[in-house]
């Protein structure tokens, strides 16, 4: 399965430096947990739309029984 742009964003910050600076100024991203947490909702919101019912609920009738 390819990789969404989300998670080949995720490895690279996670393989990169949390803050950066030199003589234009400085840098820093968001933490890994909240990258996490974004790609999650990013996750969940998908799997919403995707149509797919997680649970399905069925009336069982016993055979013989009209």
């Amino acid at each position: 399965m390819p990789q969404s742009d989300v998670e080949t964003a995720l490895e690279t910050n996670a393989q990169g430096p949390a803050r950066v600076s030199g003589d234009q100024g400085s840098v820093s991203q968001h933490s890994l947990s909240e990258q996490i947490a974004a790609d999650k909702h990013l996750a969940s919101k998908a799997a919403a739309r995707a149509g797919r019912i997680g649970l399905r609920l069925h009336r069982m009738k016993p055979p013989g029984t009209v």
